[in-house]
């Protein structure tokens, strides 16, 4: 397991866990604990935009895609 870390410093192809979130984006927890990424929850990053704006991740069995402010709003840990 590792440390606390934001969404876009782990690579296409790994595996992480929800930690937290952002206090200063109360604004997109509401959201992202609507689409199903609430603490605990392991996902596995799919791509990345070639700008890097959105992240695509498989979690729960559907792909979904996270713009940098709402991915930004994470903290996850590698797993």
């Amino acid at each position: 397991m590792g440390d606390k870390k934001q969404l876009r410093d782990l690579s296409v192809g790994c595996t992480g866990r929800v930690v937290g979130y952002e206090k200063a984006n109360r604004g997109y927890k509401s959201k992202l604990l609507a689409m199903g990424l609430t603490p605990g929850t392991e996902f596995t990053v799919t791509r990345y935009a070639p700008l890097g704006d959105p992240i695509e991740i498989q979690v729960r069995g559907f792909k979904l895609s996270l713009r940098k402010d709402e991915a930004n709003a994470l903290f996850v840990e590698e797993v």
